[in-house]
């Protein structure tokens, strides 16, 4: 089953690189092709956050590794997380970003390398991390301001923070950055060595050419919902059927879908409320990161304790 995944996830990447840079160049040829807010919100509803629908199955594993039989205390810790996340966010906002900027690079790397990689070291762990956080700085590095601007539209008003966000412009530190991130991916290759692993630079560079050409919002959406989801979309169905990935996908998206439809529906309940006193564009950039924020603490943390007791 593993190397299924593997093989899959290496013809997805040669995909996803391809497409990518069909992609740009069509929308660097016509450079008036306009895409909406509300088309990225759609696509992370649907695409991007079912990569974690499942979570309620692995919480009934986890809690009978644990032998507790109520399911009803998994929903229960998942939804006071990731409420205390946002309620965390509107209280400390530059704190809370901060943080999930660095569990979010670490989680990138390591669910988009893994398939790649046997050894668990602390040492891969922290070039998961680097490999990860190109995600985080090439939307600074290409577009700084406009990434700026979404800092300040999801509640960041500290002055320490711009200061210090003003201070890494200066000194570099965005391009220390990239080339730490880079020789992550160089040591990710070489470490026991197979050809094959060149598809890190593929996804390395996938997400350089999405963030050169495109917007932060739409470099992200395309990256988190047709490399970071579908990959781990991919392991899910197979998971669930090993002989069949197509009936994988049927019973992931049966599984997925009702989970899916209820994230859609208070994202939509949110959008209606935050219209009252902003306009549909940072209504939306709210909804996706902060809302994304609440959801992925409760399910890194889920990923976490499951890996480590199955162990």
């Amino acid at each position: 089953m593993i190397n299924k995944i593997k093989k899959i996830n290496l013809n997805h990447s040669f995909i996803f690189f391809f497409v990518v840079n069909i992609f740009c160049i069509l929308l660097f040829k016509f450079n008036n092709l306009n895409i909406s807010s509300i088309l990225c919100l759609l696509l992370i509803l649907i695409i991007g956050v079912s990569h974690g629908s499942l979570d309620h199955i692995k919480g009934k594993k986890l809690l009978k590794l644990f032998n507790i039989k109520s399911s009803y205390i998994f929903y229960i810790i998942y939804i006071l997380i990731s409420a205390l996340v946002i309620v965390t966010w509107i209280l400390l906002p530059s704190i809370t970003l901060i943080i999930f900027l660095m569990i979010a690079s670490y989680h990138f790397g390591k669910e988009d390398t893994q398939f790649l990689i046997n050894d668990r070291s602390y040492f891969t762990q922290i070039l998961y991390f680097f490999k990860g956080f190109l995600v985080i700085l090439a939307p600074l590095y290409f577009h700084f301001q406009e990434t700026i601007a979404i800092f300040k539209l999801l509640l960041i008003d500290s002055e320490a923070f711009y200061s210090s966000l003003n201070f890494i412009e200066t000194n570099n530190v965005i391009q220390i950055g990239i080339f730490c991130s880079t020789l992550s991916s160089i040591f990710l290759f070489l470490k026991n060595f197979e050809i094959k692993k060149f598809v890190v630079f593929l996804d390395y560079f996938s997400i350089l050419i999405l963030n050169y050409y495109l917007s932060p919002l739409i470099a992200f959406t395309v990256y988190f919902c047709f490399l970071h989801s579908i990959r781990h979309s991919i392991s899910l169905a197979i998971d669930l059927d090993p002989n069949s990935l197509v009936n994988g996908f049927r019973l992931f998206v049966k599984k997925a879908l009702p989970l899916t439809i209820l994230t859609a529906i208070f994202s939509f309940i949110a959008l209606y409320l935050l219209e009252n006193s902003y306009n549909l564009d940072s209504a939306i950039l709210k909804i996706i990161f902060i809302g994304l924020a609440s959801l992925t603490f409760p399910h890194i943390l889920l990923e976490y304790f499951l890996e480590k007791n199955e162990k």
